[in-house]
């Protein structure tokens, strides 16, 4: 509102520079962009990253498979090379074990795998994801986490747009105060010589 204000100030107003024209449409422009600009911008994108990572998991869905394994063996768990990796995997309850399981295409296939069972003792079973030849893969994008995502991609989207309008607008006045402070420096030396001289103008 300030912006349409300053654009009324200024219209019709005998001291009014171009550059304050500038300004106040600068103003406005930016204004008009946070508030209806930002907000379609994020719709759009993310409608785009919604039916993007829909049709990935879509595809994800159609390669990959969910089996039932079973565990045969925690003695022999691969110890995580990095300590960092370690921790990692204790803080998101994971664990490495060695287990079994009929692939997509009918044949028997023993793996080291993760797991979430808190007591993968042998015999347990538990749901791995594989692809069409039993290799184990990370499980597929489900709608929570496609919506999650596009959700994410329109909130960054509707806030760079803000950000590109509030960093145009602020460009924009430096070059207009630059500009001002050039045409007073130029008035200033014109008028400086005669400055304070009495008769000045007679």
């Amino acid at each position: 509102m300030g912006a349409i204000r300053g654009i009324w100030r200024w219209r019709g107003n005998p001291l009014r520079r171009t550059t304050d024209l500038v300004e106040a449409w600068a103003a406005l422009v930016a204004l008009l962009l946070m508030v209806f600009g930002a907000p379609l911008a994020g719709l759009l994108a993310g409608s785009v990253a919604h039916d993007t990572l829909t049709r990935t998991a879509g595809r994800q869905h159609a390669a990959r498979h969910r089996v039932t394994a079973t565990v045969l063996d925690t003695s022999t768990v691969v110890v995580p090379v990095s300590a960092d990796a370690g921790t990692a995997t204790e803080r998101d309850g994971r664990r490495r074990v060695f287990a079994a399981w009929t692939a997509p295409d009918g044949t028997q296939r023993r793996a080291h795998t993760w797991t979430n069972l808190r007591n993968p003792e042998p015999g347990r079973r538990f749901a791995v994801w594989t692809d069409a030849r039993g290799t184990p893969v990370a499980r597929p994008l489900d709608a929570g986490e496609v919506a999650l995502q596009a959700g994410l991609a329109g909130i960054g989207a509707a806030l760079l747009t803000t950000a590109i309008a509030e960093s145009a607008r602020r460009v924009t006045l430096r070059q207009l105060t630059l500009r001002r402070y050039e045409r007073l420096d130029r008035a200033w030396e014109r008028a400086g010589p005669d400055w304070g001289r009495a008769g000045t103008g007679s």
